[in-house]
């Protein structure tokens, strides 16, 4: 821990109220919660044959499918792919744009 800036140098000054620590302890990168389910996507979209889908049960996603879609297409744009989803009651579906074969 880092000591706090001694109230003698700003005698103005309020002491610190959360921890400090020193910049290259800090951890780099962010791994959100749908880190593990977002990296599988990838690497399963990336795997497809054209013309094909993904067909994921909902009842194996480990959130709502709203959160996945939204944590999978900020993992696509970063990357630059471009894919669509759909869902019914059961699964959501997910392809590669221009890989699908009713364009």
């Amino acid at each position: 821990m880092v000591p706090a800036m001694e109230s003698r140098d700003n005698p103005r000054s309020k002491p610190m109220k959360f921890e400090s620590i020193l910049q290259h302890d800090v951890p780099n990168g962010r791994d959100g919660k749908h880190k593990l389910i977002v990296t599988q996507l990838l690497s399963d979209l990336e795997q497809l044959t054209n013309g094909s889908a993904l067909r994921i049960p909902l009842t194996e996603l480990p959130d709502s499918k709203e959160n996945i879609r939204s944590a999978l297409n900020r993992a696509t744009r970063q990357r630059g792919m471009e894919i669509a989803t759909s869902s019914d009651d059961d699964f959501l579906y997910i392809w590669n744009v221009g890989q699908d074969s009713r364009s």
